[in-house]
């Protein structure tokens, strides 16, 4: 199968993404245009003609508009059977530049992306435990040095600073951390306009994973559906009709404070038997140190009974709040991701597909289990897609998920 009949099975028109050629709607058939690209790849005139409905003279302006501004470029002539050679035209990496601060459990990162979502420079500090000081101070030095490593006309194309960090968390149960409560009367949104001049977008940690796998992962994922994430500790994300659902509060999807059935002792939570911070305690109690980072396979090397017995206890947990989950939305697919490991993400999905199997509810029918593609980073680069989707790209459910 050549790469015109792969990008005609991955984009189809649907009713819904078909333009305008009011010029009044102009800024709208723009994203539509680059949202397309960003998606299904490079792709000619005729091509987006044909997807969006719009006149090819309006497609030309459009097209000629956005490689102008820097956005789109030409890549190799395309001979076809009939008529003259077709240009297609991709994304340009130097179009815009995006950054995305994930503040975590451990620690807080600062990354630049391009404009196809390419990681260009990072920075990360570790702490006990964050504070609104600690946070501040490393942004305020990381955001100068990575402008720095961008050329005058570089930094003109920044769009803006996307921000994931855990809410609600002053509400942790870490010994010792008093200067959490301090986040309770913090406006981090505020403070981070105070030192730059960048829009700055907010969103629960995450839930912005769940953008980066939106925006950034497979593509050819359904328009509903639950995420998963397995970091320090454990979260989720909700996507409705190719749309990224925070809620009226931004904290839809909090799966890591989803009940679980405990017998006759207290009610556990989803954080409380998935997360990689119930695996330190165990080996801890082991008498284990660890020193790599869990997303490296060297972080995995100590004993399979302790392995085996948290992948077992997480696997259970998910697979209850996916059951759980299923009950109220009828999910297509549930994507699975964490600061994990791919062997180890990908054993976790066996396991909680077995669980799945082996437990199955009356009128239920369990969805699909998939893996993550964006992996470790997706905090952080789910950060800087806030900015991006916000600027440059449409609602995803105007484009086809054949």
């Amino acid at each position: 199968m050549d790469s015109a009949e792969l990008t005609e099975r991955r984009l189809q028109p649907a009713p819904s993404a078909r333009g305008t050629n009011q010029s009044g709607m102009r800024a709208h058939n723009e994203r539509l245009v680059l949202s397309l690209v960003r998606r299904g790849g490079p792709l000619s005139k005729a091509e987006i003609a044909r997807l969006t409905g719009l006149s090819a003279q309006t497609v030309s302006v459009i097209m000629r508009k956005l490689e102008a501004e820097g956005l789109l470029k030409k890549d190799k002539r395309v001979r076809g059977k009939i008529g003259q050679p077709s240009v297609p035209m991709s994304l340009n990496a130097e179009g815009a530049f995006f950054f995305g601060l994930k503040v975590g459990r451990r620690s807080v990162e600062l990354v630049l992306t391009d404009f196809e979502g390419t990681l260009r420079e990072h920075r990360k500090v570790t702490y006990p435990f964050p504070t609104p000081d600690r946070v501040m101070a490393f942004a305020r030095t990381a955001l100068a040095e990575l402008l720095a490593t961008l050329t005058t006309s570089q930094q003109e194309r920044v769009g803006g600073l996307g921000v994931a960090f855990p809410y609600h968390m002053w509400e942790w149960q870490v010994p010792g951390a008093e200067g959490l409560k301090d986040w309770q009367s913090f406006d981090i949104g505020g403070a981070l306009r105070a030192i730059t001049d960048l829009p700055v977008y907010l969103c629960n940690d995450t839930s912005a994973a769940c953008g980066a796998e939106l925006v950034f992962g497979a593509q050819d994922k359904p328009s509903d559906f639950l995420y998963l994430y397995i970091g320090y500790f454990a979260g989720g994300g909700l996507v409705l009709d190719s749309k990224l659902y925070t809620g009226k509060s931004g904290n839809a999807a909090a799966l890591g404070s989803m009940p679980l059935p405990a017998g006759s002792s207290p009610t556990r939570q989803l954080v409380d038997v998935a997360s990689l911070a119930v695996l330190e305690a165990m080996l801890e109690k082991a008498g284990i140190t660890r020193e790599a980072s869990w997303a490296l396979p060297d972080a995995w090397h100590f004993p399979k009974k302790i392995r085996d017995a948290w992948l077992d206890s997480a696997a259970a947990g998910l697979a209850q709040t996916v059951l759980a989950a299923s009950c109220l939305i009828d999910f297509d697919t549930v994507v699975v991701d964490g600061t994990v490991p791919e062997a180890v993400r990908g054993d976790l999905v066996q396991r909680i597909s077995k669980q799945l199997e082996g437990n199955p509810l009356a009128g239920i029918v369990p969805p699909k289990l998939r893996e993550g593609s964006v992996g470790s980073d997706a905090r952080s680069l789910g950060a800087a897609s806030l900015p991006l989707s916000d600027r440059f790209l449409v609602d995803r459910n105007v484009l086809s998920k054949v």
